[in-house]
């Protein structure tokens, strides 16, 4: 390669600024493009299986086999998941201020690795798992919690560090220079969630069927076998790859561009073609080839220049934009907590609901509660495809939007999905419970709830997908990992968030002597809970609205290559449905 840029051949070279792993340029026909993607892919499939052969049946094994309470088991899973989701934030800074996502992400996997073989050993070894039930059911001891949880909690600070770097390292391997790769990337995220959805089909089926059916030894030995292969798998990529090379924290420049503008409030900013020089003698405005945008105009006293050469004296223009655009994030994050806080019921309540349901097929067979997700990743899995074949194509061409429509579009469609969803599951549950009241035992079939998992499969095609690519492709070129956390951020907090809301609503409940979530599901109300999800989720709905109309893409704010002048763009960077 060394030799064809010596020679000038210049015209295949990625112009994103994409590197090898030694720091020199390459070129798209080498490196890069589907075919580094199909590594990171394979591995992505392998890793969600592993993951989510844990997540899907954890209450249950919370329950049944370390002999904790429905409540205590559902808080556990979603602090557990929660912290995975949050310890991305550390990975996103590790990556874009020191190592990379390749090299950040390397060292997540075998912390992953290491996580696995603990959790496995503590489901095996006997001394560190109490004793089935017999009479009574004896609780684990201090020691069989702590090493059960350290296995979990290795996996979830493992997942910080692979979490947002394969997804940032994936998307990174198209050219959004190149209008070809820029397409390719569209679909990118589509066949990304493709992938997670067919290693998530995977875990609900076969292995929680030998984890209920066989013994979870088996359950965890499978997917910790597997991950290890998909770790060599992704080494074998590595010659395709491309990178980005690490740059200065994000975090430290948003603090810098935050306390040099308060430092300098009382300074003015100068105006629209006038000389900086004649407003303060002792100041001048930092030049940057991004000019400033009209919003949050309080951080662009932060390029006001002094005289120092300190970094905390003055920010660059670019710097202050990228600043912008991160804070400009935080409002639509806040408001996709809330859908996050209802998926964490799939594998919690959800998988409740199911045990206490006929879940027989045939004389000899008995479907284990947490394989009704499955049904949540068919729906995906099939409305992602037919989203990205056919849905996108038709729209457009109405809308003549390369997405069909814009992505806030897409995340909007799914929460007001998920509404109905939650809408659908109190409903399902009130007519359970007046059943269970009816009959001493009850012949529904798990598949009663069937309804509220697809439903919900297809709200998560659209918000799932939408978020992932929103934060991704709105994020600066060099906060793209810190972005993608934003995502993980959305989930960690929704995931805590449902751990306060069921604890709360469960105390308080019970305190007027009708529990609606009790360890008997057949003597709670979980209807109402469901119906309380949905106003509070409703309510969220309408605040989403509010702040996609506020929204101006980036794309619009910073690509020099847009035809659409400043006006248009902000016509257009609205949410408008």
């Amino acid at each position: 390669m060394a030799e064809r840029l010596e020679n000038g051949d210049h015209g295949d070279i990625a112009r994103d600024g994409s590197v090898d792993l030694r720091g020199n340029p390459v070129h798209r026909s080498e490196r890069g493009g589907w075919k580094a993607c199909y590594f990171i892919i394979a591995y992505e499939l392998i890793e969600r299986m592993a993951y989510y052969s844990i997540q899907s049946n954890l209450v249950s094994y919370l329950t049944n086999k370390l002999h904790e309470g429905t409540v205590e088991a559902a808080n556990n899973v979603t602090n557990w998941v929660g912290t995975g989701f949050l310890t991305p934030i550390l990975g996103a800074y590790i990556a874009d201020a020191y190592l990379g996502q390749y090299w950040t992400f390397i060292i997540g996997s075998a912390l992953y690795l290491l996580g696995m073989i603990i959790l496995t050993l503590a489901v095996s070894v006997p001394k560190l798992k109490p004793p089935p039930c017999k009479v009574t059911c004896e609780r684990a001891s201090s020691l069989q919690q702590a090493v059960f949880f350290i296995g979990l909690y290795t996996i979830a600070v493992a997942n910080g560090c692979t979490k947002p770097n394969v997804t940032t390292l994936g998307a990174n391997q198209f050219d959004e220079t190149n209008p070809k790769e820029k397409m390719q990337k569209h679909s990118f995220f589509n066949w990304w969630m493709s992938s997670i959805f067919l290693g998530t089909l995977f875990s609900p089926t076969v292995l929680v069927y030998l984890q209920d059916n066989i013994n979870f030894s088996i359950g965890y030995g499978v997917p910790t076998i597997a991950l290890f292969v998909s770790m060599v798998i992704f080494l074998v990529g590595t010659p395709f790859y491309r990178h980005k090379l690490a740059q200065s924290s994000p975090f430290t420049k948003m603090t810098r561009v935050i306390v040099v503008s308060i430092r300098n409030w009382q300074l003015p900013l100068p105006c629209n073609g006038e000389d900086p020089s004649q407003i303060d003698t002792r100041v001048a405005w930092h030049k940057s080839s991004i000019q400033p945008t009209k919003s949050m105009r309080f951080l662009d006293k932060a390029a006001i220049k002094s005289n120092s050469d300190s970094k905390w004296t003055s920010c660059s223009i670019t710097e202050i934009e990228e600043t912008k655009q991160m804070i400009s994030m935080l409002p639509i994050l806040v408001s996709l907590i809330l859908p996050c806080t209802m998926i964490a019921q799939i594998n919690t309540l959800f998988v409740k609901q199911g045990a206490t349901l006929d879940r027989h097929m045939g004389p000899h067979f008995q479907i284990p509660p947490a394989s009704l997700v499955v049904f949540v990743t068919i729906t995906m899995l099939v409305s992602v495809v037919l989203y990205d074949r056919y849905f996108i194509k038709v729209l457009r061409s109405w809308t003549r939007n390369p997405r069909g429509i814009t992505i806030l579009q897409r995340i909007g469609t799914g929460i007001f999905l998920q509404v109905m969803t939650m809408l659908f599951a109190s409903i399902i549950e009130h007519r359970r419970l007046s059943i269970v009241n009816k009959e001493a035992h009850t012949s529904l079939s798990i598949f009663f709830l069937l309804p509220q998992f697809v439903f919900m499969g297809l709200a998560d095609s659209f918000l799932v997908v939408g978020q992932t690519e929103f934060f991704y492709d709105q994020a600066p070129d060099s906060m793209k990992s810190l972005g993608s956390s934003y995502t993980m951020t959305a989930y960690g907090i929704g995931n805590f968030l449902s751990s306060f809301i069921l604890q709360l609503v469960s105390g308080i409940t019970k305190k007027q002597g009708k529990g609606w979530v009790l360890n008997d599901l057949n003597s709670s109300r979980l209807d109402y809970y469901y119906a309380l999800l949905t106003a509070v989720n409703a309510l969220n709905f309408i605040f989403f609205l509010f702040v996609s109309r506020m929204y101006k893409y980036r794309v619009e704010l910073f690509s020099s290559t847009h035809e659409r002048t400043e006006d248009e763009a902000e016509k257009g960077g609205h949410l408008e449905f």
